[in-house]
């Protein structure tokens, strides 16, 4: 199944984040080896919350990444949320729609 990890940041993320950065993209890289992240980064004008797509087996997967993190950890991501996402077109869609 496809899950969406989102991050609510506290104000001035780009400049807050930046101690973190390295120690979170590590960590974000894992998640990719071992075929769970498919895509991350922050929204954009302005950068005010972060939004990551994983397929995993369950929520739980997603949750332990985001319990995880260095940028939840340290506090700049004040909250966050997992979503089961029904994917139905594209390449990769779970639940292809034809």
């Amino acid at each position: 199944m496809h899950y969406l990890l989102f991050y609510d940041v506290v104000p001035d993320y780009a400049v807050k984040r930046t101690p973190y950065r390295g120690a979170h993209l590590q960590y974000a890289q894992q998640a990719v080896d071992r075929g769970e992240l498919i895509l991350g980064g922050a929204l954009a004008n302005p950068i005010d919350a972060s939004l990551l797509l994983f397929r995993a087996s369950s929520p739980e997967v997603v949750a332990d990444f985001a319990r995880g993190d260095p940028y939840v950890r340290s506090g700049v991501v004040t909250k966050w949320r997992v979503r089961e996402w029904t994917t139905v077109v594209g390449k990769d869609a779970e639940n292809r729609v034809t």
